[in-house]
């Protein structure tokens, strides 16, 4: 190849660094000449006509089947150049640059750094690895209560309420807890009714007919089950058996652990099965309604596992898995109502808050991923660097697919294992375009 072809080249190649790539090249300066006049420098080593490239020598020649070098690069600033060997106003040597260091070794794009501009510029580096990863639908979900975990406690006989024990709403009860005392006639007749078939069972117990004594043990159990069926506790009733004298007070327990969202009687009220005296519900577990939009319904499955905050909670990320797909959509919204379940042992989540969610839907396993910022994106293709070994860094164009948490699948391009470049790859993509449009050139010229 001719060596001024070769040369002017290279000074295009440094144009092109110094303008397309020039946000991460220090401002252009200009090397000092021989009795320091920085302006001669710039004329003899900046603007170099053909004529004088042509004639140029350098100070030691190669020799014979040695690579020529293209011209000398200043060490520090790589828009500063010369033609011949020189020295910076620090005393050290201009960097020879030769025609396979400019379009590197390898595809084209290639990157050579030396280590120390490869720490400066903070480069950083991780592998791609097999993740799994989902396509994330976010939304805003509403914490409701747990269908499923609500009580609605209504007395089984008629009659008065004595008195309350509890007596406000948002108190949270144990299961069994006593509630109320009630004054119920039905109740009082059955107690008489149980104690009769006890004395009666006792007198017969000696009759000389099996068919009597077994009538006798049949009533007890009768009446002693009628007591359970209206739900007289059973410390009560142990209590009736071994007093034998009526008790005018029942007790009512409640019938589930959980909170109390609503009381329907207050002390001497009179109430009767239609009455509802307490709904208690379970906040260990919750709701969330979410709201999904047509286009992105196709994606989500049941079982989705799911992510929530709320404001009431900062710092905290609630997990959930996706239950139920209403069978409907909303007119107004078009969207369709989805149901989480979420675990809420803590009872930070509240009935009604507001909560943002992210649903994982369409779980992909096992695929390659590498970090999101690996990826550069020009609009008309996206590509990673692939560490070649320290130093070189080769443009891989690839496919990439979902992302999810700061990962993204590559469908085509890139093996699980190899190392990608994550920060500073904007500075190597600059430097990489001129290294491949310098080799398109060069091999344009034949030798």
């Amino acid at each position: 190849m001719n060596r001024s072809i070769l040369i002017a080249l290279g000074f295009v190649g440094v144009a092109l660094l110094s303008g397309g790539g020039g946000y991460w090249l220090a401002g252009r300066q200009m090397a000092p000449s021989a009795d320091g006049s920085p302006d001669q420098a710039h004329a003899d080593h900046t603007q170099p006509d053909h004529a004088e490239m042509t004639a140029a020598a350098p100070a030691a020649m190669p020799e014979d089947g040695e690579q020529e070098p293209l011209f000398y690069r200043h060490p520090h600033s790589p828009d500063i150049i010369s033609e011949v060997p020189a020295k910076d106003e620090m005393g050290m040597d201009y960097v020879a640059v030769y025609a396979d260091s400019l379009t590197g070794a390898g595809p084209a794009g290639t990157v050579l750094i030396d280590p120390v501009t490869v720490q400066s510029i903070g480069v950083r580096t991780a592998p791609a690895e097999r993740r799994t990863l989902t396509r994330p639908i976010h939304t805003l979900g509403r914490v409701d209560y747990d269908e499923r975990r609500i009580t609605r406690l209504h007395p089984k006989v008629a009659g008065w309420i004595d008195e309350l024990y509890v007596e406000t709403t948002g108190e949270p009860i144990d299961s069994d807890e006593i509630l109320l005392n009630i004054y119920s006639p039905q109740l009082l007749l059955t107690q008489q009714e149980y104690l009769v078939a006890l004395r009666n069972r006792e007198t017969l117990s000696t009759s000389p007919f099996p068919d009597v004594r077994q009538g006798a043990l049949d009533l007890v159990d009768s009446t002693l089950e009628r007591l359970r069926l209206l739900d007289v506790p059973e410390h009560q009733i142990t209590e009736l058996t071994q007093t034998g004298t009526v008790q005018e007070q029942l007790h009512i327990h409640s019938p589930a652990a959980g909170i109390v969202i609503n009381i329907g009687a207050r002390e001497g009220q009179y109430v009767t099965p239609q009455t509802e005296l307490y709904t208690i519900a379970d906040l260990t577990s919750v709701w969330v309604l979410v709201d999904i939009f047509e286009d992105e319904l196709p994606w989500v499955r049941l079982d989705d596992a799911a992510r929530m905050t709320v404001a009431g909670a900062p710092g905290r990320v609630f997990e959930g898995r996706l239950t139920y797909i209403y069978p409907y959509a909303e007119s107004q919204t078009r969207t369709v109502k989805a149901r989480l379940e979420v675990d809420n042992r803590e009872l930070l989540l509240k009935p009604e808050m507001f909560a943002d969610v992210t649903i994982d839907a369409s779980p992909e396993e096992d695929v390659v991923a590498v970090p999101a910022e690996a990826i550069v994106r020009s609009g008309l293709r996206e590509q990673v660097f692939i560490v070649r070994e320290p130093g070189r860094f080769e443009p891989r164009e690839v496919q990439p697919g979902v992302s999810s948490d700061g990962w993204t699948r590559i469908l085509d391009g890139v093996q699980a294992g190899e190392e990608v470049v994550v920060s500073a790859q904007f500075l190597i993509d600059s430097e990489s375009k001129l290294r491949e449009a310098a080799a398109k050139m060069l091999g344009t010229f034949d030798e």
